[in-house]
Protein backbone atom coordinates (compact mmCIF):
# COMPACT_ATOMS: atom_id res chain seq x y z
CA UNK A 1 0.00 0.00 0.00
CA UNK A 2 1.39 3.33 -1.02
CA UNK A 3 1.40 6.45 1.09
CA UNK A 4 2.14 7.20 4.73
CA UNK A 5 -0.71 8.79 6.68
CA UNK A 6 0.03 12.26 8.03
CA UNK A 7 -1.78 11.40 11.27
CA UNK A 8 -0.16 9.23 13.92
CA UNK A 9 -1.74 5.79 13.43
CA UNK A 10 -2.29 3.57 16.47
CA UNK A 11 -3.46 0.01 15.85
CA UNK A 12 -5.55 -1.24 18.77
CA UNK A 13 -5.84 -4.99 19.22
CA UNK A 14 -6.58 -7.71 21.76
CA UNK A 15 -7.97 -11.19 22.03
CA UNK A 16 -11.66 -12.02 21.84
CA UNK A 17 -13.57 -10.69 24.89
CA UNK A 18 -10.57 -8.66 26.09
CA UNK A 19 -12.63 -5.47 26.14
CA UNK A 20 -11.46 -3.67 23.01
CA UNK A 21 -14.84 -2.02 22.52
CA UNK A 22 -14.81 -0.51 26.00
CA UNK A 23 -11.42 1.05 25.24
CA UNK A 24 -12.32 2.38 21.78
CA UNK A 25 -15.50 3.98 23.16
CA UNK A 26 -13.38 5.95 25.62
CA UNK A 27 -11.05 7.19 22.90
CA UNK A 28 -14.06 8.17 20.78
CA UNK A 29 -15.47 10.12 23.72
CA UNK A 30 -12.24 12.13 23.71
CA UNK A 31 -12.79 12.99 20.04
CA UNK A 32 -10.35 10.47 18.59
CA UNK A 33 -11.34 8.98 15.21
CA UNK A 34 -11.64 5.18 15.34
CA UNK A 35 -11.71 3.07 12.18
CA UNK A 36 -12.87 -0.48 12.88
CA UNK A 37 -11.77 -3.56 10.93
CA UNK A 38 -15.05 -5.28 11.84
CA UNK A 39 -16.99 -2.42 10.19
CA UNK A 40 -14.68 -2.67 7.18
CA UNK A 41 -15.24 -6.43 6.95
CA UNK A 42 -19.00 -5.85 6.64
CA UNK A 43 -18.69 -3.02 4.12
CA UNK A 44 -16.32 -4.81 1.75
CA UNK A 45 -18.81 -7.65 1.27
CA UNK A 46 -21.99 -5.57 1.31
CA UNK A 47 -24.66 -6.44 -1.28
CA UNK A 48 -23.54 -5.33 -4.73
CA UNK A 49 -19.85 -5.23 -3.81
CA UNK A 50 -17.03 -6.91 -5.71
CA UNK A 51 -16.07 -8.62 -2.46
CA UNK A 52 -19.44 -10.33 -2.08
CA UNK A 53 -19.40 -11.38 -5.74
CA UNK A 54 -16.02 -13.02 -5.17
CA UNK A 55 -17.32 -14.82 -2.06
CA UNK A 56 -20.29 -16.18 -4.03
CA UNK A 57 -17.98 -17.27 -6.86
CA UNK A 58 -15.79 -19.14 -4.38
CA UNK A 59 -18.44 -20.69 -2.13
CA UNK A 60 -21.64 -20.75 -4.18
CA UNK A 61 -24.95 -18.86 -3.94
CA UNK A 62 -25.92 -20.88 -0.85
CA UNK A 63 -23.85 -18.49 1.29
CA UNK A 64 -26.44 -15.74 0.74
CA UNK A 65 -29.54 -15.12 2.83
CA UNK A 66 -32.95 -14.38 1.20
CA UNK A 67 -32.10 -10.65 1.03
CA UNK A 68 -28.91 -11.26 -0.92
CA UNK A 69 -26.55 -10.59 1.98
CA UNK A 70 -23.89 -12.94 3.25
CA UNK A 71 -25.48 -15.44 5.65
CA UNK A 72 -22.96 -14.78 8.41
CA UNK A 73 -24.05 -17.48 10.90
CA UNK A 74 -23.95 -20.16 8.18
CA UNK A 75 -20.62 -18.90 6.87
CA UNK A 76 -19.20 -18.79 10.41
CA UNK A 77 -20.18 -22.41 11.01
CA UNK A 78 -18.61 -23.46 7.72
CA UNK A 79 -15.27 -21.71 8.22
CA UNK A 80 -15.11 -22.90 11.82
CA UNK A 81 -15.43 -26.49 10.61
CA UNK A 82 -13.29 -26.19 7.47
CA UNK A 83 -9.88 -24.51 7.80
CA UNK A 84 -9.50 -24.35 4.02
CA UNK A 85 -12.80 -22.45 3.75
CA UNK A 86 -11.63 -20.01 6.41
CA UNK A 87 -8.40 -19.37 4.55
CA UNK A 88 -10.30 -18.86 1.31
CA UNK A 89 -12.69 -16.38 2.87
CA UNK A 90 -9.86 -14.49 4.58
CA UNK A 91 -7.99 -14.25 1.26
CA UNK A 92 -10.99 -12.40 -0.16
CA UNK A 93 -11.83 -10.17 2.81
CA UNK A 94 -8.52 -9.31 4.50
CA UNK A 95 -6.84 -7.45 1.62
CA UNK A 96 -9.98 -5.36 1.16
CA UNK A 97 -10.14 -4.59 4.88
CA UNK A 98 -6.51 -3.49 4.87
CA UNK A 99 -7.12 -1.19 1.89
CA UNK A 100 -10.25 0.24 3.58
CA UNK A 101 -8.33 1.03 6.76
CA UNK A 102 -5.38 2.49 4.87
CA UNK A 103 -7.64 4.80 2.85
CA UNK A 104 -9.26 6.13 5.99
CA UNK A 105 -5.95 6.65 7.74
CA UNK A 106 -4.62 8.53 4.69
CA UNK A 107 -7.66 10.81 4.74
CA UNK A 108 -7.37 11.50 8.47
CA UNK A 109 -6.69 15.11 9.51
CA UNK A 110 -6.82 14.60 13.28
CA UNK A 111 -3.49 14.48 15.17
CA UNK A 112 -3.90 10.73 15.56
CA UNK A 113 -6.40 7.98 14.89
CA UNK A 114 -7.05 4.46 16.10
CA UNK A 115 -7.47 1.42 13.90
CA UNK A 116 -9.32 -1.33 15.78
CA UNK A 117 -7.86 -4.56 14.35
CA UNK A 118 -8.73 -7.71 16.34
CA UNK A 119 -6.51 -9.98 14.19
CA UNK A 120 -3.50 -7.67 14.04
CA UNK A 121 -1.05 -10.24 15.41
CA UNK A 122 -2.15 -12.75 12.77
CA UNK A 123 -1.65 -10.18 9.97
CA UNK A 124 1.00 -7.85 11.34
CA UNK A 125 3.26 -8.10 8.28
CA UNK A 126 0.58 -6.26 6.28
CA UNK A 127 0.37 -3.35 8.75
CA UNK A 128 3.97 -2.16 8.81
CA UNK A 129 2.69 1.35 8.06
CA UNK A 130 1.08 1.82 11.49
CA UNK A 131 3.08 3.82 14.03
CA UNK A 132 2.18 2.10 17.28
CA UNK A 133 0.37 -0.98 18.56
CA UNK A 134 -1.89 -0.71 21.61
CA UNK A 135 -2.87 -4.00 23.22
CA UNK A 136 -5.90 -4.47 25.45
CA UNK A 137 -4.65 -7.32 27.60
CA UNK A 138 -6.29 -9.73 30.05
CA UNK A 139 -5.08 -13.02 31.55
CA UNK A 140 -6.25 -16.15 29.75
CA UNK A 141 -8.54 -17.18 32.62
CA UNK A 142 -10.31 -13.80 32.56
CA UNK A 143 -10.67 -13.92 28.79
CA UNK A 144 -12.25 -17.38 28.93
CA UNK A 145 -14.70 -16.44 31.69
CA UNK A 146 -15.75 -13.25 29.91
CA UNK A 147 -16.25 -15.02 26.59
CA UNK A 148 -18.43 -17.70 28.19
CA UNK A 149 -20.52 -15.05 29.95
CA UNK A 150 -20.74 -12.73 26.94
CA UNK A 151 -21.72 -15.29 24.30
CA UNK A 152 -23.52 -17.82 26.52
CA UNK A 153 -21.37 -20.68 25.26
CA UNK A 154 -19.73 -23.60 27.00
CA UNK A 155 -16.07 -23.32 28.07
CA UNK A 156 -14.89 -25.92 25.55
CA UNK A 157 -16.19 -23.93 22.58
CA UNK A 158 -14.91 -20.70 24.10
CA UNK A 159 -11.44 -22.17 24.47
CA UNK A 160 -11.48 -23.36 20.86
CA UNK A 161 -12.33 -19.82 19.75
CA UNK A 162 -9.45 -18.43 21.81
CA UNK A 163 -7.04 -21.06 20.50
CA UNK A 164 -7.81 -20.07 16.88
CA UNK A 165 -6.35 -16.62 17.55
CA UNK A 166 -2.76 -15.56 18.13
CA UNK A 167 -1.50 -16.25 21.65
CA UNK A 168 -1.33 -13.68 24.40
CA UNK A 169 2.48 -13.85 24.21
CA UNK A 170 2.42 -13.11 20.48
CA UNK A 171 0.24 -10.06 21.02
CA UNK A 172 2.40 -8.79 23.90
CA UNK A 173 5.49 -9.13 21.72
CA UNK A 174 3.98 -6.71 19.19
CA UNK A 175 2.67 -4.14 21.64
CA UNK A 176 4.18 -0.69 22.15
CA UNK A 177 1.55 0.12 24.77
CA UNK A 178 -0.56 -2.17 26.96
CA UNK A 179 -3.82 -1.52 28.80
CA UNK A 180 -4.48 -4.07 31.55
CA UNK A 181 -8.25 -4.67 31.43
CA UNK A 182 -8.42 -7.42 34.03
CA UNK A 183 -10.10 -5.15 36.60
CA UNK A 184 -13.29 -3.10 36.66
CA UNK A 185 -14.21 -1.25 33.47
CA UNK A 186 -14.09 2.16 35.13
CA UNK A 187 -10.35 1.69 35.62
CA UNK A 188 -10.00 2.17 31.86
CA UNK A 189 -10.81 5.88 32.16
CA UNK A 190 -7.45 6.87 33.61
CA UNK A 191 -5.48 4.49 31.37
CA UNK A 192 -7.08 5.88 28.22
CA UNK A 193 -6.67 9.48 29.36
CA UNK A 194 -2.95 8.92 29.94
CA UNK A 195 -2.46 7.30 26.54
CA UNK A 196 -4.46 10.05 24.85
CA UNK A 197 -2.05 12.65 26.15
CA UNK A 198 0.94 10.50 25.16
CA UNK A 199 -0.35 10.07 21.62
CA UNK A 200 -1.10 13.78 21.24
CA UNK A 201 2.46 14.51 22.30
CA UNK A 202 3.87 11.97 19.85
CA UNK A 203 1.67 13.26 17.05
CA UNK A 204 2.93 16.80 17.44
CA UNK A 205 6.59 15.91 18.09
Amino acid sequence: MNGKPSALVVALTGGVAAGKGAVTRRFEALGVPVHDADVAAREVIAPGSEGLAEVVAAFGPGVLDPEGRLDRPAMRRRVFAEPAARRGLEAIIHPRVRAWLHERALAERAPYCLLAIPLLAENHAHYRWVDRVLLVDVPASVQLARLVARDGIDPTLAQRMIDQQASRAERLALADDVIDNSGVESALDAAVADLHQRYLTLATA
